[in-house]
């Protein structure tokens, strides 16, 4: 009885939903202020619903009961109640509803917190948001539910959740990419409802500017976590691989990051209006997209859920549906929008519209590689790959203007800069980065390849120039204390999210040119050298865990004699589905990582080990981590906890 209770909120959810869409959209259309302040009421109870729905999903996980077809395919009684929680979003169905749960939470969230919000426009958003709900909701219903009972007959025992998810990090890697993904969806909205309201001045990219912060932020923290489970879950050592999977929260991420420049550029300037609203229609429709290749079954990956046909075409035709309806609205409505400002060529303004340049053909090249391959074998045309290097070399391409443009955006000012000034100041960054960066690379390693000298020297032109900035700003004040109390939390966010992309720039070079791997078969006692450390194999032993059992490799590291860590490399026997799975031995640093990866015993008694020395590849996720808390930092920025008010007589009018 409690599954179909979870399946009824549901149906309640849809219909709350249903009429969200509906009543606060007639009522903006008509001015029937009583219909579009039902909206807020709407949006919560919906929330509530699929909250319940969820927390039924989680309790009948956890009491294993395996009636429910969902339970028996993704759990099992040995499986910790951690890992039966994270279960509830480790299947299709129960990441759909864990996207309704997204989805209906940042609904409420914008219904509670819009109060000053003029009821129109307030009553449209709410309407998108609404509508999208509908679609989700019509979907989990109607082809994905994760309610469905085994009776009469049903196992006594569930197949476990893949061990590939059994890894603290798919415990909050998918909340905060759908939290990314769905936050997308209130720019979008409110990007729609500006063109039906048919206001679109600088206003609603005030609005619309912190809603998509945060979902950016999220979004970063997401694909910077899911790095990190790839790295230290999959035991090959890898950080990214350029999966389609992986490329499909890549591509709203990079759209995304060109909208909060462009939103900047609206709410400041008054300029690049109709372009900021294509960008907030394109970044949720990217995130519509990565949702249909993760779960429509045209690829195979260690990421993707469903390989049911059916399920695609429905998200591929609501894709559709979404897509060519805003992109029609925006058509009708893009004529009629005018910028405002004026700007000279050597200016911010400028700065940030080939910023967006930059953003948008980075995101062509990854759909580009990510969609001809399936695309050419749809067609029957055969299988071609398009794989890492293609990638890599196009990005390396794109990256040395973006980084030079980032270096120098600071230090740039609205309408127009002089020349000398700026130029005296950008020679002299250039200068102290080429000397830094010689004395860092060359002191540290015997060859320095061109193309690594160049990309650790503008992740250090990056820094240096955020830095000259912060010292030009806050040394106007006679005290320093003084200056930086003085920036906005909007400026320190835009600071940290600089110098998180020269750690991410900086971490990837070094990590690419200076990680060295040695495969090695051992014995108790047999010791290898890589790099200044001394690995010494100290034998095998046997585990035991809550659902598996299997080996673990104990090795000692040595660094001039001196035991430096113990590292055990793990193999597990998993015991429901009977698959061996690596978990690789890690010892973390801020410069290096030792890795360790435990392979097959041998026929002649040694066991096979994978050493890696992998220098700066924190700091990959270091920038993942300052950039995303840059996407949090702009909500304490006061500037957008002052809204202005509207009397509802003047909006009943409107």
């Amino acid at each position: 009885m409690i599954p179909e209770i979870g399946y009824f909120s549901l149906v309640l959810a849809m219909a709350l939903s249903l009429l969200l869409c509906i009543f606060p959209m007639w009522g903006a259309y008509t001015g029937n202020l009583r219909l579009m302040r039902a909206a807020p009421s709407l949006a919560v109870g919906q929330c509530l619903f699929v909250l319940v729905s969820f927390a039924i999903l989680i309790y009948v996980t956890l009491i294993d009961d395996f009636t429910v077809a969902y339970v028996a395919h993704h759990s099992s009684t040995s499986l910790p109640w951690y890992y039966k929680v994270t279960s509830t979003w480790g299947g299709h169905e129960g990441a759909i509803l864990l996207w309704l749960v997204m989805q209906s939470s940042w609904t409420a969230l914008v219904a509670l917190m819009s109060k000053s919000l003029p009821w129109v426009l307030r009553a449209r958003v709410l309407g998108v948001l609404g509508f999208l709900g509908v679609g989700f909701m019509l979907y989990t219903l109607w082809m994905s539910s994760p309610f469905e009972r085994l009776l009469p007959y049903f196992p006594v025992e569930g197949r476990d959740l893949n061990p590939l998810l059994q890894d603290p990090g798919m415990i909050i890697h998918p909340p905060l990419l759908y939290m990314g993904y769905v936050g997308l969806s209130v720019s979008f909205a409110f990007a729609i409802a500006a063109l039906l309201t048919g206001k679109l001045d600088n206003t609603w990219a005030k609005w619309s500017r912190p809603w998509t912060m945060v979902a950016w932020g999220f979004l970063t923290l997401g694909i910077t976590i899911g790095s990190w489970w790839a790295y230290s879950e999959l035991g090959w050592g890898g950080w990214w691989f350029w999966d389609p999977v992986e490329n499909a929260s890549l591509m709203p991420w990079l759209v995304a990051t060109a909208l909060l420049h462009s939103l900047a550029s609206t709410e400041k300037r008054g300029i690049f209006k109709s372009w900021t609203v294509l960008l907030a229609i394109t970044a949720f429709s990217l995130c519509l997209l990565g949702t249909f290749i993760v779960r429509s079954g045209i690829i195979v990956s260690v990421h993707a859920f469903a390989t049911d046909p059916d399920r695609g075409l429905f998200i591929l035709t609501f894709l559709l549906v979404v897509v060519g309806g805003s992109l029609a609205l925006y058509a009708m409505r893009v004529s009629e929008v005018k910028s405002e400002g004026r700007y000279k060529l050597l200016s911010r303004e400028v700065s940030l519209w080939a910023n967006n340049i930059f953003l948008v053909v980075a995101t062509l090249i990854v759909l580009l590689g990510t969609l001809l391959p399936m695309i050419h074998k749809e067609l029957g045309l055969g299988s071609i790959s398009i794989g890492v290097p293609f990638f890599n070399q196009m990005f390396s391409v794109l990256i040395v203007p973006f980084a030079l443009l980032l270096g120098i955006a600071p230090l740039l000012r609205w309408k127009q800069n002089k020349l000398t000034p700026l130029a005296k100041k950008a020679l002299g960054l250039v200068a102290a980065a080429l000397l830094l960066t010689a004395s860092w690379l060359y002191s540290s390693y015997d060859t320095v390849s061109i193309l690594t000298f160049v990309a650790t020297a503008l992740g250090v032109w990056i820094v240096l120039g955020a830095l000259l900035d912060i010292f030009e700003k806050v040394t106007v004040e006679k005290h320093i204390l003084n200056g930086f109390k003085r920036q906005s939390m909007s400026y320190w966010a835009m600071i940290l999210g600089h110098v998180g992309i020269a750690f991410v720039v900086a971490g990837v070079a070094l990590t690419s040119a200076y990680s060295v791997e040695r495969s090695v078969s051992m014995k108790a006692g047999d010791t290898a050298v890589l790099n200044e450390y001394t690995y010494r194999f100290e034998g095998v032993k046997e585990i035991r865990g809550p659902n598996y059992s299997g080996h673990a490799g104990v090795v000692n590291v040595l660094k001039e004699g001196n035991i430096v860590t113990e590292l055990y490399a793990e193999k597990r026997l998993y015991d429901v589905g009977m698959q061996f799975m690596t978990e690789a031995a890690i010892d973390d640093g801020f410069f290096r990582d030792l890795y360790l990866a435990l392979g097959e015993q041998l026929s002649n008694g040694n066991w096979s080990l994978r050493i890696y020395h992998k220098p700066y590849v924190r700091w990959m996720w270091l920038g993942g981590l300052l950039i995303s808390i840059a996407g949090f930092l702009v909500v304490a920025d006061k500037r957008y906890r002052r809204r202005p008010k509207y009397t509802e007589t003047a909006e009943a009018k409107i």
